[in-house]
């Protein structure tokens, strides 16, 4: 019968290093508990030892060094990781590890646990994946280091030395052709980094991630009908209006993106000649890309966080998702920018344009997705319109537009706003929008809406 090895690297943490290990052999597929210890001062080493696990002294500083020695001694099967300071694990935390793996059709699980995922995780991480491997944004804590996995894959890894460990591990198994399984493990306590290490940490994660993109050109993903047609299981049958969907420049965002970053970055002569210029809204939305070549994402996030937020955007979200809707951001700006609201406020999915990166830096080359134009379909006859996005959610998700509500402020927001079932006006930056919309609200507060929900 195949059997698990446990491994445990630990460091000075002899307070809860016995109720770990005696949950790890909890199992009766547990083979043995390796801790391996970082040089630790206290008295985890005789703790561990009492507790029955076999201890070895690391060779070298540093959680990675640790684990790859792990992997090195394990004789097990399949060997589960367990951080050393979590006392809340559930009693069969090795089992639901395990299970995925002993069931034959996954080489390597991720866990996920309830609490909220953490700022390098939210604000680095995930907006970097979405760049570079839009494939595991899938997980919903890919930072996290309770881990399980085959050997014969693992013991092929070179594991990080640093906080990059357990996204490279991720990234390394997901090039590997590794299947994945993400497993929630319940309500855990972990020591929380202090302030002062999550500089620290978000280099060594933005390395990991980095270190491991292809060298070609990458683009900003955007989510497949696959992945909005996921969603179908959550949504919430007695509402009339089960998807809502907001604009994002002075809607959500107090101002543009573009024209923020315009004054910050010193081009808004020319981009006022290009909208003079181009009528054409592909052309347009290439020749304003252009402006924002050589900017890295960082400068790109730190203008969009200069923007203020709409003051009750976030209440109304939680407002909105406990009564069971689905909510998106539609925008003809860029994914970057729209992933980087979805994971702050925990939307559902986004659909903008897709900035062009080449090692970090933009090109000022952008792919438009192909959701935005005209099909055979389409309600609009626009080759390019928001309207699109909307036809392409909605079927998606076996949707009709009369169950899709859409708040927007411009005039390329008119024609999803008309076409939806239910359409807002919001501050109206163009006067004929609001003689299309169904609701008008004027004041800057999205709280008039939710007496719409039903």
């Amino acid at each position: 019968m195949k059997n698990i090895s446990v491994i445990i690297p630990a460091w000075n943490e002899e307070v809860t290093i016995s109720e770990v290990i005696r949950k790890a052999f909890n199992s009766k597929l547990t083979k043995e508990v390796l801790v391996i210890d970082d040089d630790s001062t206290d008295n985890t080493v005789s703790v561990a030892l009492l507790s029955g696990a076999c201890v070895i002294g690391s060779a070298e500083k540093g959680k990675g060094i640790s684990m790859q020695e792990g992997v090195r001694l394990a004789t097990g099967d399949y060997l589960v990781f367990l951080d050393a300071d979590i006392p809340t694990y559930p009693e069969d935390i090795v089992d639901l590890m395990a299970n995925p793996l002993m069931e034959g059709n996954i080489d390597f699980v991720k866990s996920c646990f309830d609490r909220q995922a953490g700022r390098v995780t939210e604000l680095l991480a995930k907006p970097l994946l979405d760049i570079y491997f839009p494939e595991l944004n899938q997980f919903s804590q890919p930072l996290s280091g309770i881990v399980s996995g085959k050997r014969s894959f693992l013991e092929n890894i070179v594991f990080e030395n640093d906080y990059g460990v357990d996204i490279g591990l991720l990234i390394d198994m997901y090039q590997a052709n590794a299947r994945i399984a993400e497993v929630n493990i319940g309500y855990v306590e972990n020591k929380m980094k202090p302030l002062q290490s999550l500089g620290n940490m978000a280099k060594e994660v933005t390395r990991a991630i980095m270190n491991r993109a292809e060298a070609d050109t990458t683009y900003h993903a955007v989510p497949h009908q696959s992945v909005i047609g996921g969603l179908r299981a959550e949504l919430n049958p007695a509402l009339k209006h089960k998807v809502v969907v907001f604009d994002m420049d002075r809607t959500i965002l107090s101002d543009s993106f573009i024209q923020t970053a315009a004054r910050h970055f010193g081009f808004e002569k020319a981009l006022r000649k290009i909208a003079l210029e181009y009528v054409n809204p592909v052309i347009r939305t290439k020749e304003i890309a252009k402006l924002m070549k050589g900017h890295t994402i960082a400068e790109i996030i730190e203008v969009l966080d200069m923007i203020p937020i709409t003051p009750d955007f976030e209440q109304t979200v939680q407002a909105l998702k406990q009564r069971g809707c689905i909510i998106g951001i539609v925008s003809d700006s860029y994914s970057l920018v729209t992933n980087h609201l979805m994971h702050r406020f925990q939307l559902d999915f986004t659909m903008a344009n897709d900035l062009e990166f080449w090692r970090g830096n933009t090109t000022g080359e952008v792919k438009i997705p192909s959701a935005f134009f005209r099909h055979h379909e389409a309600k609009c006859k626009h080759d390019y319109c928001k309207s699109h996005v909307i036809s392409y959610v909605s079927a998606a998700l076996g949707l009709t537009l009369d169950e899709i509500m859409v708040i927007g402020d411009g005039e390329n927001d008119m024609c999803m706003v008309q076409k939806a079932g239910l359409g807002f006006s919001f501050c109206a930056s163009h006067p004929a929008l609001e003689l299309v919309a169904d609701v008008v609200l004027r004041e800057r507060s999205f709280e008039p809406m939710l007496a719409y929900v039903e």
